[in-house]
């Protein structure tokens, strides 16, 4: 039978009880966490706040990207109430321009007709400060249906002019107006696309803030409903 060298016995390394069964109690205490009923639902309701909280979190960051879409379509609707309100404005201002060297030469030469020219003149300036107004805030309803009634009392008066000169073809063919006069009828058929324009723009932005759930957002912001022209 083969011995082992003597100097070979101390290469084997001493079996080692683990700390948790060194004893009775440690084992006792290894089972006992083990089987622990308050443990384990502890555990468990820890588990569960953790998916709540991530479930809240995830829940708020796409209420936050909601309401940024839902605040950049709105600005992007107002913005193109504020472009087509330029356009109408530039309309607005070649008919001003057309209108007022046309009523000073027709007063020479229309003496009986000095009322309807003074009304024309007097819803012209009427418009004007209308005008001025829209311009700060062109979406907001109050201004703009200021605007629609001064520009209808304008459309009527026009309206009269025309008619009167008509009847009346002497002042209508005259050199000196009729380059304003074919400026005023240009002017109206801008100011007519350039209503419609704005009118669409309207519509499309007044869609948009009473939508749900948009018009829950609407308020927050300062999104109001808009008038039409």
């Amino acid at each position: 039978m083969d011995v082992q060298p003597a100097g070979q016995i101390g290469l084997c390394r001493p079996f080692r009880i683990p700390r948790w069964t060194a004893g009775p109690a440690g084992l006792g205490a290894f089972y006992s966490r083990r089987d622990d009923p308050q443990a384990s639902r502890a555990a468990a309701r820890r588990a569960r706040v953790s998916t709540q909280q991530w479930m809240l979190l995830a829940g708020g960051a796409l209420l936050i990207f909601w309401m940024l879409g839902a605040y950049n379509r709105l600005v992007t609707l107002r913005n193109a109430i504020i472009a087509a309100w330029t356009q109408f404005d530039e309309a607005l201002q070649r008919r001003a321009a057309a209108l007022e060297p046309l009523v000073a030469g027709l007063r020479d030469r229309l003496p009986a007709e000095q009322a309807t020219l003074d009304a024309l003149q007097s819803a012209q300036v009427q418009l004007h400060a209308a005008a001025e107004a829209m311009r700060a805030r062109p979406a907001l309803a109050a201004r703009a249906t200021a605007m629609a009634a001064a520009e209808s009392a304008l459309s009527s008066a026009s309206m009269r002019l025309l008619a009167l000169l008509e009847q009346q073809p002497a002042p209508a063919g005259d050199a000196g107006l009729a380059p304003h006069l074919a400026a005023l009828q240009d002017a109206a058929s801008r100011l007519d696309f350039g209503r419609q324009l704005f009118n669409e723009a309207v519509r499309a932005y007044n869609d948009a803030v009473q939508q749900f759930p948009t018009r829950l957002l609407s308020p927050l912001f300062g999104f109001v409903a808009a008038a039409t022209l």
